[in-house]
This record gives C-alpha cells, structure tokens and sequence, in this order.
C-alpha cells in the first residue's frame, strides 16, 4: 500500500514517539474512503502521546478529543502547541476507557488505533461503554494488532521471545473480532477485515526505534515472528 498522508510524518522527531506498529500508516489505511464529515467532533481513543490526533486535525478535519489513560494531557498539549493545534482543534484529556468522561451522544465518531484490544476484548464493552457516546448514525473506526489464526493453545517460539503468553492474550484472529462486533445491539457492522499494510513495514518503523520496548520488541520481528501477525480494522455505525 502506499501512504501519501503518512509521508509528511516520516520525521526521526515524530516517529521516535511512536508506541508500537507505524500509526500513521495504519490510521491512513482504516480510513481510506471513510464516511466522517469533515469538521466532525471525534474521540481519538487511545491516542497516547497525540500523534493520530494531529493526522486527524491535520487531514481530515476534525476537531479532535485525544483520550488517553496514561499519557500526560499537558505533556500532550505542549505537542499539540508546538506542533501549531490551538485547543479548539485538538483537546487533550486524560481517560479511562471503561469510564468515558463525555456526555452521552457527544460524538460524531470513534477512531481507534492499535490500542483497542486492550479493552474491547470484552463483548459487553461496545454496548455499554462506548457506543452511548455516539451520537445516532455516528461512525466507529477501528483497528487492532492481530493474529493470521489464533494460536494460544502453541505459541510459537519466535513471538515468546519479545512477549509472554499474558501479553499476548491481547492478540486474536478475525474471527474472535466477528465474534465480539457482532455481540453488538446497537451498532451495525459496515466491514471488518485484515488490513492490507505488510507487517514487516508496519513493525519495522517501530523496532528501528532505540527506546528499550522496541529494542525488546525487535527479537521476535528479527526472528520472523511477523508472519504470524496481522492488523484487523472493522467498521460500525451506531444504529
């Protein structure tokens, strides 16, 4: 795939932010022919340290809320400042996703970048934490780190040795994610698919980073763990 949006960000000062997984690259897929109107109010959920809040400024148009629970909402907006996002175009808050601080119907969409499996691997979480935030017909963008086929049961060698079978629990196939978004009452699943970006461009940008999570993450890209990797995205409305 090539990401004409993500270029501008291919910067040693943005991507030494990065937090796993390029993304900007993944943002920019998941959102191709997306159906957002521009100037919409969103919840960057999971947004960590702003950089998918300023390509949702920046690109897309929105006016954006950037949710996070642990990294620092004033450390973020010296970033959003520096980067020239007033607070009306970028607000960052500190969040909990099981405990929403918004009012209900609040939202035009949800965009969530590699972040949402670790909280949405709850069937229940759709319903009852997420979705009362949107308002009727509004969109939820999503996408997660995966697996090709769950493997739980045998996990490989190569991918134990950058994580343990815990850390790893928060990757599944596509089929556990039908499972999951199709629990939903309240939202309508428009699609839900593996993404197209390779994982060897996609990790790669992330272990090239000297901070001591990538270098730790490198041993099981290094020895080929990626294959058995993937990105889902899945897109909802909210009925």
């Amino acid at each position: 795939m090539k990401y004409d949006k993500s270029q501008k960000y291919n910067t040693p000062e943005l991507l030494t932010k990065i937090m796993g997984p390029n993304p900007f690259k993944l943002q920019e897929e998941l959102l191709l022919h997306h159906k957002i109107p521009a100037k919409s109010i969103v919840c960057d959920l999971g947004s960590g340290q702003g950089l998918t809040s300023i390509m949702l400024a920046k690109d897309y148009g929105f006016t954006v809320y950037a949710a996070d629970l642990w990294s620092d909402p004033q450390e973020n907006r010296e970033f959003f400042d520096k980067m020239g996002f007033s607070y009306e175009q970028i607000i960052p808050i500190k969040a909990d996703a099981e405990h929403l601080p918004f009012e209900k119907n609040f939202f035009d969409a949800v965009i969530s970048t590699d972040s949402y499996n670790y909280w949405g691997r709850d069937p229940e979480y759709l319903d009852a934490k997420l979705i009362p935030f949107v308002k009727r017909g509004g969109y939820l963008y999503i996408c997660v780190p995966g697996m090709k086929k769950d493997c739980h049961h045998n996990l490989p060698e190569e991918l134990l040795l950058s994580w343990t079978p815990e850390q790893l629990a928060y990757l599944h196939d596509i089929t556990y994610w039908t499972d999951i978004v199709n629990n939903s009452r309240d939202a309508e699943v428009i699609s839900l698919y593996e993404m197209q970006g390779k994982g060897d461009e996609l990790w790669g940008d992330w272990i090239k980073q000297d901070n001591e999570i990538a270098v730790h993450d490198r041993k099981a890209i290094d020895a080929g763990g990626v294959k058995y990797l993937n990105f889902i995205a899945f897109v909802l409305r909210k009925k």
